[in-house]
């Protein structure tokens, strides 16, 4: 078995399109504002997602949360780290709306870059749109365990 890991080789994919979307598995978010106020979406599992973002604002009504200005969000048990301009929590949708040239890197090496990104919460799911006249782009790093010469 050793000797098949050694073989294996990392490469990155690069994807273009205009609409990208990913399943990856569930989330329970946990979104903080400034004041350290939460608002805590309830699924099986209680790992937490957080929200960072230099205006936080939240709709008791309406259940959306909206950060505003370099935000950043963290959710360690999917290995997900996403950056936005704005971004928009639904709780009673269970998903949330990232906007303004959104980064979404997962595993530390997987990434989709666009410019609305939709985090489909029970369904583990992202899907991501592109700027106007533009594509959205992923990289995914994949495990060639069969490495041979390269073709052109």
């Amino acid at each position: 078995m050793a000797n098949l890991r050694q073989r294996w080789v990392r490469q990155p994919l690069l994807l273009s399109a205009t609409v990208v979307a990913l399943w990856v598995g569930g989330v329970t978010p946990v979104l903080q504002d400034g004041s350290g106020s939460r608002v805590q979406a309830q699924t099986g599992t209680s790992q937490a997602l957080t929200l960072d973002a230099d205006v936080q604002e939240a709709n008791a009504k309406t259940g959306v949360v909206t950060a505003r200005g370099n935000v950043r969000i963290n959710y360690p048990a999917r290995q997900i780290v996403a950056t936005s301009t704005q971004a928009q929590y639904f709780s009673q949708e269970r998903r949330i709306v990232m906007t303004g040239d959104v980064v979404v890197l997962q595993s530390g090496t997987n990434t989709i870059r666009g410019e609305v990104v939709t985090y489909l919460i029970d369904e583990g799911r992202f899907v991501a749109l592109p700027k106007e006249s533009q594509q959205v782009r992923s990289v995914y790093t994949i495990i060639d365990n069969n490495p041979g010469p390269v073709v052109p």
